[in-house]
């Protein structure tokens, strides 16, 4: 071991910065009593030489080492009490990561070193374990952020016309064999021609990423021959994953996913990043100390007030950030704004939002977290989208978070599955998610677009097993069929009574189309699991995290059931695209506009009537028809302009048996029929015209598509 000397350096920014003539270190550890830094030579072996930083400024420790070049490996051991029972746990035996890092190269190699304390003790986590963990631990790199990004230009497609795509980057492009071997599995993988091309065709303008912040893979899984393969378990927040890259051991995992969002951008697809701010991979009093919790637990984490011996745990991954301290809020808006300006991302799906936004126990719209973001130039100018809830008490939050930020809306999730299955009394919930779900957002001055529909998402089935399975099959991931959720059960895809096997089969892919089709043609934004469109299986698991293979993986040899539903699922995306009426930038009125005749949204029972009161009240009700029209200045634009489009009827039809449904409107009145899910293609010719007043047979378990094409006032 070796130490050299350096000079103060600066305080800020946090990291490892490239200066003139060498590179500048800052650590921030408001408990710490010293800190060295440790640098590794690039040949594998695991040779330290130390640096200790004498200069601290504001709880920030610093130092500037002249010769230092980009490819630096580097990590931190930082000096303080060892005193679990008050939450220290510092111990300068175990190398600690950057928490600033901007590229990690190297997985961890567990072993019983890793962990601060000895494993397998009584009260283990008091006492402290003195061996070094340097060769079980990974590097950070110094980089160099230079990149040509040439012309790109982000997309900046209005959150209100968005599709979303949610996609993990391996299982996209890992089995497609139009792209070379090498590159399928990576960023450079899904930014060839190939696989921005399908989606393009597909008709979506956004990919939301699985996890893509470097992540680790617990011991747990690893022992079990398993991985972490959603990436849910954070440990770099400045750090892209480098197991997606062709070469992470030179940091290439960086310019590799510039290159990747640059390609995306070409083509017209925005990039969102499923981040995890409100948990770390190092778990709870028991986890691995591999940065945060070396460098300062009691700052980045919170603990208990009365034992912070232990973690406070919103999350069920056995740690919480501390949102509450400023400098661990202060590592979240950095990060999220270098994911901006240095990566060109164009917005962040927050995992566990809610509880980020805890103001000590409890959800707080005022919280310094949601302030700190509506007020941030960069950050307020990009999409914001929460999932809205935790584990904590009052920690289902949908329709609760402020002005700009949209939702996953799990209602709108929950309400279309129970209707489309036959349960009694949705009706009402179900007119208001097509809707929009005003009923959740308007009154908070909020639009359609705060409104991120999906029917399924990667937790939990895909949407072919939504309508196979009436229990999950989770056995492969070695937890006795214990883990994953329990909301599906004697599901049997709306079937009653004696059906045939052929006939279930049938219903099963009608379903299918009805999901789809509720989905595009509800106002909101949708969101598309990837494999949905054309019938991905996982085999009946519903919790798939740990699934790093063929069952988790796009398939791309289709047959012709799969075609046909890509077909449709295009075919909606297509149709919500060309009619801007599906996709309004504000709530309908429900009455006419000022100057018009005509209302911009109506509700009609079987009978062609509208919707009384009473009407929505009838318990076993499962049949209606909403009206949606976009003439003139019954649909205003963002900028204040009347929006010209069509008239469209969508009918709907949740009950087992056929119900005929008479079309509103006189006889001069001709709707064109451009959906059926009855029809395995789901696609209308266009061929089939009804006039106002006849009266259209509506299929069981159905969805039908109107537009008006002709109004003949001179008869």
């Amino acid at each position: 071991m070796t130490r050299i000397k350096s000079t103060p350096g600066a305080p800020h920014p946090l990291g490892a910065t490239l200066r003139d003539g060498g590179v500048n270190f800052a650590l921030f550890s408001e408990h710490a009593t010293g800190v060295d830094l440790c640098l590794y030579s690039d040949n594998g072996d695991n040779r330290e030489t130390r640096v200790r930083m004498t200069e601290r400024t504001d709880h920030v420790w610093h130092a500037f080492l002249p010769g230092i070049r980009a490819g630096q490996r580097y990590g931190y051991r930082v000096y303080g009490p060892h005193a679990p029972e008050r939450g220290m746990r510092f111990n300068p035996a175990k190398l600690l990561l950057d928490p600033y890092a901007r590229a990690i190269t190297g997985k961890i190699r567990w072993n019983d070193r890793v962990f601060p304390y000895p494993l397998h003790q009584s009260e283990q986590d008091l006492d402290r374990d003195y061996r070094n963990n340097a060769a079980d631990l990974p590097r950070c790199l110094v980089m160099d952020p230079a990149f040509d990004w040439g012309g790109d230009q982000p997309p900046r497609v209005p959150m209100e016309e968005s599709v979303i795509y949610e996609v993990h980057v391996k299982g996209f492009t890992k089995r497609m064999e139009a792209i070379p071997e090498n590159l399928r599995g990576t960023y450079a993988g899904l930014g060839t021609p190939e696989a921005t091309g399908y989606l393009r065709e597909l008709g979506v303008t956004a990919v939301s990423l699985l996890p893509v912040q470097e992540f680790i893979h617990d011991r747990v899984l690893i022992d079990r021959g398993l991985s972490n393969y959603w990436g849910y378990n954070t440990i770099g927040y400045f750090a892209p994953e480098s197991g997606y890259a062709l070469s992470p051991e030179n940091g290439g995992q960086v310019t590799e996913f510039k290159e990747m969002v640059k390609n995306l951008h070409a083509a017209g697809l925005e990039v969102i990043l499923d981040v995890v701010y409100n948990h770390t991979g190092e778990g709870n009093h028991l986890g691995p100390a591999l940065s945060f919790r070396g460098i300062d637990n009691p700052s980045y984490y919170r603990l208990l007030d009365d034992q912070p011996r232990y973690n406070m745990d919103f999350t069920g991954c056995g740690n919480s950030w501390n949102v509450g301290h400023p400098r661990a809020l202060q590592l979240i808006m950095d990060s999220l704004r270098y994911w901006v300006q240095e990566m060109r991302v164009d917005g962040f799906r927050f995992d566990l939002a809610t509880t980020l936004a805890r103001d000590n126990h409890h959800y707080d719209r005022g919280a310094a977290f949601l302030d700190i973001l509506r007020q941030d130039p960069v950050l307020s100018q990009v999409k914001l989208i929460a999932e809205p809830w935790d584990i904590g008490e009052g920690g289902y939050q949908v329709g609760n978070f402020p002005s700009g930020w949209s939702e996953w809306n799990g209602k709108f999730r929950d309400t279309v599955r129970s209707y489309w299955k036959g349960d009694d009394g949705r009706l009402g919930k179900f007119a208001w998610r097509l809707s929009g779900s005003p009923d959740l957002y308007q009154a908070g001055g909020r639009s359609p677009r705060a409104s991120v529909n999906f029917i399924t998402a990667h937790d939990g089935f895909t949407l072919h097993d939504l309508v196979s399975y009436n229990e999950k099959h989770n056995e492969a991931n070695g937890e006795d069929n214990r883990d994953g959720h329990h909301d599906n059960l004697s599901w049997n895809c709306g079937a009653e009574g004696d059906t045939d096997d052929a006939e279930i089969n049938r219903l099963r892919r009608r379903q299918r189309r009805n999901f789809l089709a509720t989905l595009f043609l509800a106002q909101g934004v949708p969101m598309l699991c990837a494999g949905d469109e054309y019938g991905r299986s996982q085999q009946g698991n519903n919790n798939a995290y740990c699934q790093d293979n063929e069952l988790s993986w796009l398939h791309w040899e289709r047959d012709e059931e799969q075609v046909k539903l890509t077909e449709f699922t295009r075919g909606l995306i297509r149709i919500r695209r060309q009619h801007p009426v599906f996709r309004r930038p504000g709530f309908f009125r429900g009455r006419p506009a000022r100057g018009a005749d005509w209302k911009d949204m109506m509700w009609y029972n079987p009978d062609g009537k509208e919707m009384s009161e009473s009407d929505w009240h009838v318990h076993f009700a499962s049949c209606v028809g909403m009206l949606i029209c976009g003439q003139g200045s019954a649909f205003i634009d963002q900028e204040g302009n009347p929006v010209q489009d069509g008239t469209f009827l969508l009918l709907f039809n949740a009950h087992y048996e056929e119900i005929p449904f008479r079309l509103p409107g006189e006889k001069t009145v001709q709707w064109k029929l451009l959906i059926n899910t009855f029809l395995e293609e789901g696609l209308a010719s266009g061929k089939e015209i009804l006039t106002g007043g006849q009266t259209a047979a509506l299929e069981p378990r159905a969805f039908r598509l109107f537009e008006q094409v002709k109004t003949d006032k001179s008869k």
